[in-house]
């Protein structure tokens, strides 16, 4: 039998420095109604084409978690085709808005590489980078995840973590040209709670749950044409740890930031990653509540329309916030994921 498939790359494959240049841009279209369909996200600015367009935008930006999850599944098939768990994001910043009719692509270098003690596994480092048609970045991010080792006689390469920053500057936070929210209509929007309500410390309860369901997991993650063998290959799945296909982790964000909308309605835009954490897997028939904290509220130089709040959201499965007191519950077993970043919203 001849050998043109691909069979994606084992650990060993990596090198630091290496660039790699992804497969298929792709040109969106109409996307965001499946996104809604699988999230029920409600974010105003991306759900009506008038509201954006009264703020100065010229049509709905797509949702800033699905551009990042487009870029991201052009990187599966060179970084993590033979990946055993994504693990984490970090110093990730949103640039130019996309609408439909924009192209994607992506690129990645290797950043990071570490041997697992175990030498079956090993994680790597890549910062990808997704750009529009006009060659704008629309996201730049860290991302690590663990990867297979083809051979586990294969030389260890000398480990390197990259050093990422605890946080991006508030002051790197990209805010859409041409935005203006003096006419902003927080009625339409879905809550009366601007910039100046939330303070460093509030905790809120997103009250709501939602149950992954295996097809709609799997659904989602084609949307994005990721093609990790973890979330569809059941045979594979049956030989790993779990036995069971994994909800791919951006989905898992995906939900909680749509949770988060109870509470954060005016949360109008995704600006920056500051870090990402997928505690434990999650599986079909899972139950996801969330909550997020307060960190921190920072003013934009120039801007007295908007202000930026950086949140921490954490999603845990077939628990309620209410079992956690205090709503500290970082080290619970229960806790899938613990997400850091900043959003911007109306003064």
């Amino acid at each position: 039998m001849t050998d043109k498939t691909h069979a994606g790359n084992f650990f060993e494959d990596f090198t630091l420095g290496q660039e790699l240049r992804h497969a298929t841009p792709r040109t969106v279209t109409g996307e965001p109604a499946l996104y809604t369909a699988l999230t029920n996200s409600r974010f105003a600015i991306n759900s009506s084409a008038e509201f954006a367009r009264a703020l100065g935008l010229p049509d709905a930006p797509l949702d800033d978690l699905l551009v990042f999850h487009i870029v991201f599944g052009k990187t599966v098939a060179d970084v993590s085709l033979n990946a055993v768990a994504n693990l984490g994001y970090a110093d990730a910043r949103f640039g130019a808005p996309v609408y439909p009719g924009d192209t994607l692509r992506a690129a990645s270098t290797v950043i990071g590489l570490k041997q697992n003690s175990n030498g079956k596994t090993g994680i790597v480092y890549v910062r990808s980078v997704g750009s529009n048609q006009r060659g704008e970045t629309v996201i730049d991010y860290v991302r690590w995840v663990m990867v297979r080792k083809r051979d586990q006689g294969a030389p260890a390469p000398e480990p390197h973590v990259p050093e990422l920053p605890d946080a991006v500057d508030p002051a790197a936070l990209s805010v859409p040209d041409g935005l203006d929210l003096s006419g902003y209509d927080s009625e339409l929007a879905g809550s009366r709670h601007l910039w100046a309500d939330y303070r460093p410390g509030e905790r809120i309860d997103h009250v709501a749950g939602v149950t992954f369901e295996e097809a709609e997991h799997m659904m989602a993650t084609r949307l994005y044409q990721n093609t990790a063998r973890v979330h569809f290959d059941q045979r594979l799945a049956a030989e790993g740890r779990f036995g069971r296909r994994l909800v791919y982790g951006g989905h898992v964000i995906s939900l909680a930031r749509s949770l988060s909308f109870n509470g954060l309605a005016n949360a109008f835009r995704l600006a920056a990653i500051n870090g990402g954490r997928h505690a434990a897997p999650v599986f079909a028939g899972d139950t996801i509540y969330a909550w997020s904290e307060v960190v921190e509220a920072a003013a934009l130089a120039g801007r007295d329309d908007l202000g930026a709040l950086r949140l921490r959201t954490v999603a845990a499965k077939d628990h309620a916030c209410a079992d956690f007191p205090g709503k500290d519950g970082e080290d619970h077993a229960a806790v899938v994921l613990d997400f850091d970043y900043w959003v911007l919203m109306p003064r």
